[in-house]
């Protein structure tokens, strides 16, 4: 049988894309807070001004970001692939592995539609309590719910937080939605 060579969707400026991706075989690709930090460090440095992040969620093996391609900017996976590098290289330094630390090429995916957007922010924030981490989304320090809610919080990556409050009319609509898993499904497949 012939495989078939997976065809990766094409990053557009002025559109928004689930991003995501796990470790190689599930793997740990965070094994503690300092991992965290340094990737979300690693995200403002290779990222900053070429997307706007509007929802983001590390946990120890995977992760999952929601942006936009910024309109006036020119974007390549080339900046994701960069970010992405840094990080396993200096990961497998760290913990003194070699090979692959993630699974394939990250995945994207493009969102077509405000409801779906909506439904993805729950779905990011709401990974936590999913894999049962957590059973308030305010005691998750890698997520940008704790950011959105909490104003006044350093944030470790520039967030829109405006514009993700604003699909849900305001910040108790925000709170609300996340209260309730009504909308939580399964959106990644892997």
């Amino acid at each position: 049988m012939k495989r078939t060579k997976m065809k990766l969707e094409t990053l557009e400026q002025g559109h928004y894309y689930h991003i995501y991706n796990r470790g190689n075989d599930g793997e740990v690709i965070f094994k503690n807070d300092e991992n965290k930090r340094y990737f979300l460090s690693l995200v403002a440095k290779h990222l900053e001004g070429i997307v706007s992040v509007l929802a983001y969620c590390l946990l120890d093996n995977h992760y999952h970001f929601l942006v936009r391609i910024d309109e006036n900017k020119s974007i390549t996976t080339q900046k994701f692939s960069n970010l992405f590098n840094a990080y396993a290289k200096a990961y497998n330094k760290r913990f003194n592995r070699t090979g692959s630390l993630f699974e394939k090429h990250f995945r994207r995916k493009r969102i077509k539609d405000d409801t779906y957007l909506k439904n993805l922010i729950i779905y990011i924030h709401l990974n936590p309590i999913k894999h049962r981490l957590v059973s308030d989304l305010n005691d998750f320090k890698f997520s940008s719910y704790l950011f959105i809610t909490n104003p006044q919080l350093n944030v470790p990556v520039y967030l829109e937080i405006e514009e993700t409050v604003g699909y849900f009319d305001d910040l108790e609509n925000f709170k609300f939605v996340h209260r309730s898993d009504a909308t939580f499904g399964d959106e990644v497949n892997w």
